[in-house]
């Protein structure tokens, strides 16, 4: 493997492309170190490559070196490839690029794996479980009830200011990927938890909704830290991440019936075809859709 040359003409586009997704995508910090670890193994591989010379033997030969290791899964694999698709098309826009070599080259298919979720049952035993003893348990309550009853995303959530949060409609203001603003219900629970969380709280608009121990912004690990604490204090046995918490969120809503639109609304999905996944009903709905619509089903 090729020495990494810090100074390499393709390793400083990157770094431009790495700013200009920063600045005018405001792209979070996770979502940037994301791009620049899907982009490291082709400015491995090309370390000394004049961003004019890349061509489609270049991708090609990129995308054959991923396929054989075998510790990559599919996903992988695709998500670096998207990587360099957006890099390349930085460097056609700026000119420093005239043709577009990833064009034609195929890609293996995509996987889409059920997301994991939590039936409401689950739900409801982490909802009941809480963390017992800890100084921090109404904000944990809180962060907690909020990423389901609205769907949120990690980052959305620990980037949320107390002014974000409007009691009277029962809504929260997010700001998701792209800084693409939507207005999110939340439910009544949530609501009264995080009143309960901010009482003893002095603060204004502007200050974070969630902090830590040190006062500061509760940070994306912390979040994560947080649930995995309370679901130890629960008897459930499952792996469970704040993105397992979204997608239950939606599966019990498309479970009940909730129009898949303004599901994809919530969620903050581009497209549909995301938002897709969560039409999987389980067996109970599906006996009870059926056993109140067909004809020869007794009622």
């Amino acid at each position: 493997m090729a020495t990494p040359d810090p100074s390499g003409p393709l390793r400083l586009q990157a770094a431009r492309f790495l700013t200009h997704l920063r600045a005018s995508r405001n792209y979070s910090p996770h979502t940037l170190r994301a791009y620049s670890k899907d982009l490291e193994s082709f400015l491995v591989r090309y370390p000394d490559l004049p961003p004019a010379s890349i061509e489609r033997l270049h991708i090609r030969a990129f995308l054959a070196d991923l396929q054989k290791e075998a510790v990559l899964s599919r996903a992988t694999i695709l998500r670096r490839m998207a990587a360099l698709r957006s890099f390349i098309k930085y460097l056609r826009s700026t000119g420093q690029l005239k043709g577009n070599p990833v064009f034609g080259i195929v890609l293996p298919k995509r996987p889409r794996p059920l997301p994991k979720f939590l039936t409401e049952n689950e739900m409801s035993e982490l909802m009941s479980a809480g963390f017992v003893g800890g100084p921090d348990k109404l904000r944990d309550r809180a962060l907690l009830e909020l990423i389901y009853s609205s769907g949120l995303r990690r980052a959305e959530v620990v980037a949320l200011n107390r002014g974000d949060v409007d009691y009277l409609a029962g809504t929260v203001r997010v700001f998701g990927k792209g800084s693409k603003e939507r207005i999110i219900p939340v439910g009544d629970n949530a609501l009264k938890c995080l009143r309960d969380s901010l009482a003893a709280r002095k603060g204004d608009d502007s200050d974070p909704l969630f902090t830590g121990r040190s006062g500061g912004r509760l940070s994306e690990p912390g979040l994560t830290f947080i649930l995995a604490r309370w679901v130890k204090a629960s008897a459930l046995k499952k792996k469970i991440t704040p993105h397992v918490l979204r997608h239950s969120f939606a599966t019990h809503l498309m479970n009940r019936g909730c129009d898949i639109r303004l599901v994809q609304e919530m969620l903050g999905h581009v497209s549909l075809q995301t938002t897709q996944i969560y039409t999987h009903v389980s067996l109970e709905r599906m006996k009870e859709v059926y056993a109140g619509s067909h004809p020869r089903s007794p009622k």
